[in-house]
């Protein structure tokens, strides 16, 4: 037998393979089979993207000057309208597709826009000209209204494809701009995903603050908002990142009286960049980032030129005061605990993907570097006494990071090992080495675990922000759950192990404390975390080491006198009680992200004035076989468990609310 009959008796047989199993996916149809390549996914970021996609194009004309004012409406039936007032997209047929309008063109084609070169647009968030053909083809109903000429034209769709001819519905001698109104596909986004208000409220006020010369409107249906949502706000800041930075700041101290802010030109009409910096003391600060007004919260090259001429800046004023230890200062010395903003306009940007969270243009690091650096030199040196604090903060920040390498090299050592550990990197860990007394707060997606990360103790508090809802290990196979990078993250930072092999002596905190939202979605991913603790990490449970943070609903002022209520019953409480006969203003806070860092150390983070619940298991097995069951009927594979648990207990539920 030869070498290729041996080989042909060998090789499998597949499913036939030939021409006809290549398949050429056309117009927006790849966008529905693979949203994620497009939108990063289908999950609750996902869908707020959408939004960002429409209100980047509206920012665009009003960058470009040709738009003064945007509005952003939020309807029942999950259903945004983003309006602007700038030229309105063309209308006219295309000369390159006979029978189709340019604004059909770019509804229903990937890649085309006007936004290749730079005869419309000098600088733009938009790249790709695929952003508003894609929320199209993930919207099962789109109309698109633009007033352009003294004419309103008028065009809808559905998946992406035409439901109506582009026909003109009316004259108008004052009106101009485009108005988009979309509804998310249910069959890409299911059933029960929604938008939130409260992140499309701050969405649409983080634009106005990167553009002092556009005013946005929003607009939100008053059945949709809670009491910390307004339904209407109109936002215009002409300070613009200096106003933001005001804002996040509040009442904290900081290093230097002073913010450190700023706007300069790029050589060449290449551009322009803003900054706005603080160095707040006793707490951590956070980053923002924006490129063309499109948020980069994974920074890049724009954020480098910025470190850069900061670092640079203060080792240079150190050795002009005759400072010796300048010379040693690290980028993390200057910016570890910094409050930080930045917004660059420049040509033709480059994105690590569709997504755009970040920023690769070579030349941005340039830019940016050579127009801050002047900025930041004239900043220390024109008051000797604020240069010289920032200065010793900075120092102070590099003897603490050069002590914590000698006694530890680069990171914290088990509790019961002398080798050295790896930590995910979105792990904030405390200082301490010693586990008595230190806390991982395991919380609920990146806005608020900005929010801990202020708030918390940096001795003794830890921070492990998590994405969503986790994977239910008690309906997954052991390869799913091994494979899962979220519990990947969550097992190297406690460091004990899991299932036979957890050591609850090897833990790397001496408390665990799930900290969510004081909503439905919080439950449930707090449920989803007992869940995983129970099953894969049971020693610390039993040994009492997992907590649940108890953060308020409600806020009640009066009179200058502040309370904070959990639920329902305790804020009618307060109300007789502490308040009696006076007029309360109440608040309800939708998520712990909404706190600012303080109300957030103060109502659940700070072990004076906190409330946690223990979470524990039986000591008895009969009584541990209960609670065993129990989590296998609600979370195990077979949804008719859950079912009968549910018709089981509705109707107590029901009496309970009707009680309550």
């Amino acid at each position: 037998m030869s070498d290729d009959d041996l080989f042909a008796a060998n090789t499998p047989v597949p499913g036939t393979y030939d021409a006809s199993s290549i398949e050429v996916l056309e117009g927006l149809e790849p966008v529905r089979r693979r949203p994620g390549m497009y939108i990063g996914g289908i999950d609750e970021r996902a869908l707020h993207h959408l939004v960002a996609e429409i209100l980047d194009n509206a920012m665009d004309e009003a960058v470009a000057g040709h738009a003064t004012r945007i509005e952003v409406t939020l309807a029942p039936g999950n259903r945004i309208t983003i309006t602007d007032n700038g030229r309105g997209m063309p209308v006219d047929p295309h000369p390159k597709f006979p029978g189709k309008s340019a604004l059909e063109v770019i509804m229903t084609m990937l890649h085309s826009g006007g936004k290749f070169s730079n005869k419309a647009y000098a600088t733009s968030g938009g790249l790709h000209g695929v952003g508003i053909s894609v929320v199209n083809a993930l919207s099962s109903d789109t109309v698109i209204e633009v007033a352009r000429d003294k004419q309103v034209h008028r065009q809808t769709y559905s998946r992406g494809l035409p439901t109506s001819k582009l026909e003109v519905i009316g004259q108008t001698q004052n009106r101009r701009g485009t108005s988009v109104a979309f509804t998310p596909d249910t069959e890409i986004f299911g059933e029960t995903m929604r938008f939130k208000p409260t992140r499309l409220y701050r969405l649409a006020r983080s634009k106005a603050y990167l553009y002092a010369g556009v005013e946005i409107r929003w607009h939100c249906d008053a059945s949709l908002i809670g009491d910390d949502t307004p339904a209407e706000a109109v936002f215009q800041f002409p300070g613009g990142l200096s106003d933001h930075l005001k804002e996040q700041l509040g009442t904290r101290e900081c290093a230097t009286a002073d913010p450190f802010v700023g706007r300069q030109d790029f050589p060449d009409a290449q551009g322009s960049v803003e900054w706005a910096v603080a160095w707040p003391l006793h707490s951590d600060g956070s980053y923002s980032y924006y490129c063309n007004t499109i948020p980069t919260p994974d920074g890049g090259t724009h954020e480098q030129g910025l470190r850069a001429a900061l670092v640079k800046a203060v080792r240079g004023f150190g050795e002009l005061v005759g400072n010796k230890k300048a010379k040693d200062i690290a980028p993390e010395d200057v910016t570890s605990e910094i409050e930080l903003m930045l917004s660059v306009f420049i040509r033709d940007p480059q994105f690590q993907s569709q997504t755009k969270d970040r920023l690769t243009s070579p030349e941005a690091a340039r830019l940016v570097e050579s127009a801050i650096r002047d900025h930041v030199d004239h900043f220390l040196s024109d008051n000797m006494e604020r240069g010289k604090s920032l200065l010793g903060f900075v120092l102070d920040r590099m003897d603490d990071r050069l002590r914590r390498k000698a006694e530890r090299e680069v990171k914290r050592k088990t509790a019961t090992s002398g080798r050295k550990v790896r930590l995910p990197g979105k792990l904030t860990d405390c200082a301490n080495d010693d586990p008595a007394g230190t806390e991982l707060f395991i919380v609920e997606g990146d806005s608020a675990g900005g929010s801990a990360k202020q708030a918390r103790d940096r001795k003794l508090q830890a921070i492990l922000p998590i994405r969503g809802k986790i994977l239910n290990v008690a309906s997954a196979a052991s390869m799913k759950i091994a494979a899962n990078q979220e519990i990947a993250d969550l097992t190297l930072a406690l460091g004990c192990g899991t299932r036979d092999k957890c050591d609850a002596t090897a833990l790397r905190y001496e408390r665990i404390i799930i900290m969510t939202d004081a909503d439905v979605d919080g439950a449930h991913i707090a449920t989803l975390l007992m869940t995983f603790f129970f099953q894969e990490m049971a020693a610390i449970v039993r040994d009492g080491r997992i907590f649940l943070a108890q953060p308020p609903l409600y806020r009640l002022t009066a009179g200058g006198k502040s309370l904070y209520a959990q639920d329902e019953a305790q804020r009618a409480s307060l109300e007789a009680k502490e308040f009696k006969g006076k007029k309360v203003e109440v608040s309800r806070f939708k998520g712990l992200g909404e706190m600012n860092p303080q109300q957030l150390r103060e109502t659940t983070m700070d072990p004076k004035s906190r409330t946690l619940i223990r979470i524990t298991l039986p000591q008895e097995y009969e009584e541990r076989a209960v609670v065993r069951d129990l989590v296998d009927r609600l979370m195990g594979k077979n949804p008719e468990h859950r079912f009968a648990f549910i018709q089981a207990n509705a109707s107590a539920l029901d009496e309970e609310a009707i009680d309550a």
